[in-house]
């Protein structure tokens, strides 16, 4: 982990207290505990977690999904330009005294993911497995990111349905008394509706934020692992680092350039 990334922390805490702000300012701070309620919550966060379960291939990816929570909050990309910086370095190394002197290097290399393409160019990789290899890794991290931005939208799906699913619950039993207490109907219709208002909290606050968090993280480390394989397989067929520089300078626009335009056609 590279830190906590503070702007999603503000705006987690943010949207929590926008919420707050607007019960205290209609209501006063006693509202506040009259939309705690356990059954409700139970029903819910609940069900939607374990809906989510269903969907999972099995109790290590639905356990992934839940940890992943906390990749939203950090900060794992390196700088890009950092990256670049130590790939033309090791490039200078290799080209002026040779492609064993990395092994020397590799030890000061913080990206493990770089740090494994150099140690299988000092090993003496053959360039196609070499590509294959570090293309593979880059694959199933791709995956487990898929995985994991499926795993919030699911649960964002079907908190809402859950939460009515509990107002329906709580409409039913509140017509059920109606005869015998008249005035207890509106208590009866509030206590409903909180199903509905966790169900829209857990969707709106926490579960779609987050696939779009890990959406967004999940395209920088695609684009800093494209980047580092194509430093490393330079490295590996000796090119200038000048060239190697300008070569990554190009990837990366291109990318950027590339992002946009997708960006673009989706909205």
């Amino acid at each position: 982990m590279k830190g906590w990334n503070r702007s999603t922390i503000s705006g987690f805490i943010c949207c929590f207290a926008m919420v707050i702000v607007g019960i205290v300012s209609n209501g006063g701070i006693g509202t506040i505990a009259g939309l705690i309620h356990i059954p409700s919550m139970i029903i819910t966060f609940g069900g939607a977690i374990f809906a989510v379960l269903i969907t999972s291939e099995s109790f290590a990816d639905f356990k992934d999904g839940l940890h992943s929570f906390r990749i939203a909050f950090s900060k794992e990309n390196q700088d890009l330009d950092e990256i670049g910086d130590v790939i033309y370095q090791l490039a200078l190394v290799a080209r002026k005294e040779g492609m064993l002197v990395l092994e020397e290097k590799v030890e000061t290399v913080e990206n493990p993911f770089l740090a494994k393409g150099v140690r299988l160019i000092v090993d003496g990789t053959d360039p196609e497995l070499l590509k294959d290899i570090l293309e593979t890794d880059l694959l199933h991290e791709m995956e487990d990111n898929a995985r994991r931005v499926t795993f919030w939208e699911n649960m964002g799906g079907y908190a809402p349905a859950w939460g009515m699913l509990g107002t329906l619950l709580g409409l039913i039993n509140m017509m059920k008394g109606m005869g015998e207490d008249p005035s207890q109907i509106g208590a009866g219709m509030s206590l409903a509706l909180l199903t509905t208002l966790y169900g829209s909290l857990l969707a709106n606050w926490i579960c779609i934020p987050v696939a779009a968090k890990l959406r967004r993280s999940g395209a920088a480390k695609q684009l800093e692992k494209e980047l580092i394989v194509e430093g490393i397989l330079s490295i590996q067929a000796g090119d200038n680092p000048m060239v190697i520089k300008e070569k990554i300078r190009t990837f990366r626009a291109n990318w950027e350039e590339k992002t946009a335009t997708e960006a673009g056609n989706t909205t």
